[in-house]
């Protein structure tokens, strides 16, 4: 149902290769903890007398420890498989199905694995010597196959779980690793009322009941129903789960549509050899909006910020115009003509760019451009999302639905970053500077120059004429403290270097210092 309603993938059940025909015993609840595991520890023992197998399925480690440290008073033989025995995993698991063997297993140790009836027969030919006879191996096989048949007589692998997990998959899991390929079994589960399941979701009529009939504490009640009460439990708490994995998905589909268009338009900039066009058509679209935000389109030249206009393009584009002048000189000139003349401009500021530059080298500039400004302004857009689905939550206080405030919040945040990335790139290849050898090669000279002009002066005390007595120190003098102030400004790191080399202070002069 869950992979149907959330990811529209049908499910098909397949049928077991065998007939199952383990036997699953009713639950058997106790009013404390210390009489459920009496009661499991009884019935260890009985199973370890008559030789069946028995796997203990426990919720975590410190159960198994304590079930381990019951056992060993009892003087049971045992094996625990948990997280800290991962070393030996493979060996207790092979050993697993051996005649009155008892195994204490956490919820993932030794999943996925087959305890086979009677012990792993490929396990112990594999420990003989490469130069065993077949008769020794012979040998091997009828063991295997007499402790084979005692384990199946005794009933097959007997699983016994300590407590009812949230999830009835996990139950399954565990009861799962018995009567596997048609072999016999038998499982139950052995649960208190106060156990974390049954403290939260057990009804309260259980309690009375077994309080009305008197039952003692170390007594379980068994009924059929009481484990159809603990499977409506597991069912209300996997609901639960069911609507935070499904809420958290519909907030997460959001995010992913968007992260599609972006990876889509990315890998289209990779693949393409040239994105000159997709360049031309982001810088009409950005110098539009530029011009229609201060001369509004069907205006009038009173509602016209013609000054504003050519502080903007100059100082987004480097392009200078004298828009007030074109009014000046053509008195019919309307808004449609001011854009046209200005993206005239613009392209004619480029293509001089371009034929500075050549271009190949303005072909892989523009490449490199709009992949940085997409990647940046993208990881900071994740971060908005992040922070919007924070507190989107709060929107409900104002009745109003989180989910499609979200949705409506997102897209209004995914079209200011595609606004922002176009007129960021455009605004970059307008005031890049490409400069030529010529003027690196002025540049590293006027570099050298300035170097030379501060070289580092270093200066020692003149020592005395050999024999002579040294000139006594001169006491220094008593100063009144003063405040330190700097005869020229504080030149900060990663500020241009004062020398005029473009550099970095940190990479130029500020070595020196």
């Amino acid at each position: 149902y869950e992979f149907q309603e959330i990811y529209g993938l049908e499910v098909v059940v397949v049928p077991t290769h065998r007939p199952m025909v383990r036997k699953d015993e009713a639950d058997l609840v106790f009013l404390k903890k210390e009489a459920k595991y009496k009661a499991i520890i009884e019935d260890i023992r009985d199973c370890n007398q008559r030789g069946q197998p028995v796997l203990v399925g426990t919720t975590s480690i410190e159960v198994s420890e304590y079930l381990a440290g019951l056992l060993q008073e009892a003087k049971i033989p045992h094996e625990v498989l948990n997280a800290k025995q991962h070393a030996r995993e493979a060996q207790i698991v092979a050993q697993a199905g051996r005649p009155g063997a008892v195994t204490i297993a956490t919820n993932m140790a030794g999943r996925g694995t087959d305890i086979v009836l009677g012990g792993n027969l490929e396990v112990e030919l594999s420990q003989l010597p490469e130069d065993a006879s077949e008769a020794e191996r012979q040998k091997v096989r009828g063991d295997w196959q007499l402790r084979h048949d005692e384990v199946i007589a005794a009933g097959g692998l007997h699983i016994i779980g300590t407590e009812r997990h949230e999830s009835r998959r996990i139950d399954n899991q565990l009861r799962g690793r018995s009567g596997r390929q048609g072999d016999p079994g038998s499982s139950r589960f052995y649960l208190s009322l106060e156990d974390t399941l049954m403290r939260i979701f057990a009804p309260d009529w259980v309690a009375r009941l077994m309080a009305f009939a008197g039952m003692k504490e170390d007594e379980a009640l068994q009924d059929r129903m009481v484990s159809r009460q603990i499977e409506k439990a597991q069912r209300k708490v996997e609901a639960h789960n069911f609507d935070i994995r499904k809420h958290l998905l519909d907030y997460d589909d959001v995010a992913n549509d968007q992260r599609k268009v972006i990876y889509e338009q990315r890998n289209e900039l990779m693949e393409a050899e040239s994105v000159q066009d997709s360049i031309e058509g982001i810088r009409h679209d950005v110098v539009e909006a530029i011009v229609r935000e201060h001369v509004p389109a069907a205006s009038i030249d009173e509602q016209w910020d013609l000054a504003a206009l050519e502080k903007a393009l100059e100082s987004d584009f480097a392009v200078q115009v004298d828009a007030r002048r074109w009014l000046q000189d053509d008195d019919a000139l309307d808004a449609d003509a001011i854009l046209a003349r200005v993206q005239d401009a613009v392209d004619r500021h480029f293509r001089e760019k371009e034929a500075m530059v050549g271009s190949e080298t303005m072909r892989q500039l523009e490449r490199h451009i709009m992949l940085s400004v997409l990647d940046q302004q993208w990881k900071e857009h994740l971060g908005s999302m992040d922070y919007l689905r924070q507190g989107i939550h709060l929107r409900g206080y104002a009745q109003k639905q989180p989910k499609q405030e979200f949705k409506r919040e997102a897209f209004q945040l995914f079209s200011g970053m595609l606004d922002r990335i176009k007129r960021e790139v455009v605004t970059l290849l307008s005031r890049v500077r490409i400069r030529t050898e010529d003027e690196i090669a002025q540049l590293e000279a006027q570099q050298r120059a300035a170097q030379q002009r501060a070289p580092l002066q270093m200066q020692h005390a003149e020592a005395g004429a050999l024999g002579g007595q040294p000139e006594p120190m001169p006491m220094p003098t008593a100063q009144a403290p003063g405040t330190f102030a700097r005869n020229e400004p504080k030149v900060g790191r990663n500020d241009p270097c004062p020398c005029g080399s473009g550099k970095k202070y940190k990479h130029c002069h500020g070595k020196l210092n």
